[in-house]
């Protein structure tokens, strides 16, 4: 009787702890190749008008940086935007409806011939 019980026990706990693991879907490795510093990071539900707090705080991420962005594990929402700063010259770029239930690494690059920031997300 108590092997069955430890048995039911385990088996429960190997159903339990993939979802678990699985909650907080929407972290996520923000890979900076820009060829610029990035002094803020916001990342705000789509649906909402406030980015909120930057994620930096006092951190950059240089040029060829990475920083992993981590949610709360009872976070809900699956799109997100993205916006970041630049250290030099306080300029920005936004992403907007981004599924982070499905992307695990953003990259951004920025063109410097066609003055633009572009991003991809795997």
């Amino acid at each position: 009787m108590k092997t069955l019980l430890v048995a039911a026990f385990a088996a429960v706990l190997s159903l339990a702890c993939p979802a678990v693991a699985q909650e907080a879907k929407q972290d996520f490795k923000l890979v900076n190749k820009t060829g610029y510093e990035l002094k803020e990071i916001y990342v705000g539900p789509n649906k909402s008008d406030d980015w909120g707090d930057d994620i930096m705080g006092e951190d950059t991420v240089p040029d060829g940086g990475t920083v992993n962005v981590h949610f709360h594990p009872k976070a809900k929402t699956c799109h997100w935007d993205l916006k970041v700063v630049y250290t030099d010259d306080d300029s920005s770029a936004v992403w907007y409806n981004i599924n982070l239930c499905e992307v695990e690494t953003i990259t951004i690059y920025y063109d410097r011939k066609k003055d633009e920031t572009r991003a991809t997300f795997d």
